[in-house]
């Protein structure tokens, strides 16, 4: 009893801290500390309690009981700049703003059982992916109608609870599955805008939505060692459709039902349905050295899953109004993308020095790269060590992300009395912010496990 309700804890605590680690702009998938402190090439290795994330099967190798906990701390840098160049008046610094300097917390905990010689069972939760921005909306009065105390955020992510089961066919193949059961999140807050001809000018000041989901998926993993030296691991986790509810407030209604002669509500309940993409991996582990090995792994994900985000809005005024703005859907057109990673870890005894590599190319176009949902392409480097003592692991890394800066081009077309200016955008560029953008990621990590 007390055993189940400590996992208990667990699970809700994780679920707290997504509330908070997918704030920033994140989109990291390297779960456990010595994976990611091996540049997240990890699919063909697998040994660890991380396993249950990057292959199943890998879970197999466990003899004893065993239960791991991950911490990271994310700690991101953002900017946007807007600063357009106006005929007579030079460079005009419209937007200036810089994210915050907070710390956004995550995890993974997960424990296994071997059941007999060749079948181990488990559990974990963990948070698999996230995006999301936070900003102070002083830094974007100039384009919200002068409101600076508008709130500018966003929050994308999912919380995944998967009981596992692995099993050893014999001395060289293994396979797993896993049942992945996501609790998903979407928040957004951002100004609403202003209403048009034939409807009275109106600032609409805050925009805000929030709702939460459930979907379902798997995984299954293979993995196969034909000798010490060499092993090799794929895996495959289905897409999961997450069924969103909740609501959505705009709070300048009560001023468009003045201004129109009728009541309308301030809040409306929404629904919205989003396909976490499916995922693909194959990596290689090589031992060439007694104490050392290298891991390289090749994933692709089917991000053009997340094409256009599309909401039905309950109420009928509200249903109407979005309709006829377009603002019932959130064009993404994101495109599917490949990583390339790579590892190394050297053992000496009970320590482990490591090291790694990655690049991760941003899904997202230049097309719709907005504030609230930003992405980059990202070079990643990644080191830490490990200790080892009658069971007990403890492992330290480090991951720094270097995003490479993006642009949307954009012409001013008019020249009022600034910031009262037209900004033109070419017509592919329509549902993005025009300006730049950079990113940088410092992730510090810890874990703990024990096998007893």
């Amino acid at each position: 009893m007390k055993r189940g309700k400590l996992f208990f804890s667990v699970i809700m605590f994780l679920c707290l801290l997504s509330s908070t680690v997918l704030a920033n702009g994140l989109n990291l998938n390297s779960l456990g500390t010595r994976a990611l402190t091996m540049g997240g090439a990890f699919v063909g290795l697998a040994d660890d309690f991380s396993a249950i994330y990057w292959n199943p099967a890998g879970i197999a190798q466990f003899k004893k009981k065993y239960f791991g906990f991950y911490g990271t701390d994310i700690i991101p840098s953002s900017t946007y700049k807007l600063t357009p160049d106006i005929p007579g008046i030079g460079a005009f610094p419209l937007v200036n703003a810089k994210t915050a300097d907070k710390h956004y917390l995550s995890g993974l905990a997960a424990y296994y059982h071997p059941v007999s010689d060749n079948v181990v069972a488990g559990l974990g939760v963990y948070v698999p992916s996230g995006l999301g921005n936070s900003w102070d909306g002083a830094d974007f009065a100039n384009i919200a109608n002068n409101n600076p105390s508008l709130e500018w955020r966003s929050k994308i992510g999912i919380v995944t609870i998967s009981p596992a089961l692995a099993f050893k066919v014999n001395d060289k193949i293994s396979v797993g599955a896993t049942l992945n059961i996501n609790y998903g999140m979407f928040d957004i807050a951002m100004h609403a805008g202003a209403t048009e001809a034939p409807l009275p000018v109106v600032d609409l000041r805050q925009y805000e939505e929030s709702m939460t989901g459930w979907g379902y998926g798997a995984t299954l993993g293979i993995l196969v060692k034909p000798s010490e030296m060499f092993s090799f691991g794929a895996t495959f986790r289905t897409a999961s459709t997450v069924k969103f509810s909740g609501d959505a407030t705009i709070t300048g209604m009560f001023d468009l039902g003045t201004a129109i002669g009728t009541e309308l509500n301030q809040t409306s309940d929404i629904e919205r349905e989003v396909t976490w993409p499916m995922w693909l991996a194959g990596g290689v582990a090589f031992k060439p050295l007694e104490g050392l090995t290298l891991t390289g792994d090749v994933q692709w994900t089917q991000w053009s899953k997340i094409d256009v985000l599309e909401t039905d809005y309950l109420d009928p005024f509200w249903n109407a109004m979005m309709e006829g703005s377009g603002d019932d859907e959130r064009p993404m057109h994101w495109k599917d993308a490949f990583q390339i990673r790579f590892g190394a870890e050297y053992r000496i005894k009970n320590f482990a020095l490591r090291g790694g590599y990655y690049k991760d190319p941003s899904p997202a176009p230049d097309t719709t790269m907005n504030v609230l949902l930003p992405n980059y392409d990202f070079n990643v480097v990644t080191f830490g060590f490990g200790y080892v003592l009658n069971g007990l692991q403890l492992d330290f890394g480090v991951e720094y992300l270097m995003g490479k800066e993006r642009s949307v081009p954009y012409d001013v077309v008019s020249t009022i009395l600034p910031p009262y200016f037209e900004i033109q955008l070419a017509d592919e560029y329509e549902s993005a912010m025009p300006g730049a953008y950079t990113m940088k990621i410092i992730v510090p990590t810890l874990s703990v496990s024990y096998r007893f």
